[in-house]
């Protein structure tokens, strides 16, 4: 009976002693494949953000783009027809600035330039100047010239190059762009919700807001 609980007692004491190497060896091949299959989505998922944002400003982008119409002279085959403000004559969400534009005489000026860059602002962009101030930059053709012109720059711009940039505009004064991928500000205030859109003549990015040049 003795030499029964003898060996009972050494049974138990083994098994004691074993089972905690094992459960420490168990979890660490867990830790260890969690690991390794932890990290291989986020490398996975950080290259794909990477190749996204590289693929996205080759073509038009940004949250505005999507009211762009899907087809037809308003949409971005349509735009990439026409010179710059016949191209925006056909996008629904511009029809202030073309409104702007026609009132200060400058159809022909944008049409007729080459190789420029246009910052946009929607019809949204707009309704933010208090309607009265609004009227009276409308009545006011010098103004308004200056005001419109000040959106235009005198070259392509890529989305690369508004990451840090500052311009020269037709209205002679510089406005600045900063951001990457694709998102972007210009005069750190109005963002570019639709950017990198191509017309015959320019490339513009449509703006939330309306540029105002320095006094």
């Amino acid at each position: 009976m003795n030499t029964l609980r003898f060996r009972r007692t050494a049974v138990a004491v083994a098994t004691a002693a074993v089972l905690p190497l094992a459960l420490t060896a168990c979890s660490s091949d867990d830790s260890s494949k969690d690991s390794a299959s932890g990290s291989t989505p986020s490398a996975a998922a950080s290259t794909s953000a990477s190749a996204d944002d590289s693929m996205d400003t080759d073509k038009p982008f940004g949250p505005g783009c999507a009211s762009v119409p899907q087809d037809g002279a308003g949409s971005f085959d349509g735009m990439a027809k026409d010179p710059v403000a016949t191209a925006a004559s056909n996008n629904p969400e511009l029809s202030t600035l073309v409104a702007a534009v026609k009132q200060a005489g400058l159809v022909d000026t944008l049409n007729n330039a080459q190789n420029i860059t246009v910052f946009a602002p929607t019809n949204d962009a707009f309704a933010k100047i208090p309607k009265a101030d609004l009227d009276a930059l409308l009545a006011d053709k010098a103004e308004l010239t200056k005001v419109l012109t000040y959106h235009v720059v005198g070259q392509k711009l890529t989305p690369q190059q508004l990451e840090k940039g500052s311009f020269d505009t037709l209205e002679k004064s510089k406005l600045t762009t900063a951001g990457s991928g694709t998102e972007y500000t210009v005069n750190d205030a109005s963002k570019v919700v639709c950017g990198n859109v191509p017309t015959a003549n320019a490339t513009v990015y449509i703006v939330d807001s309306v540029l105002m040049p320095p006094k």
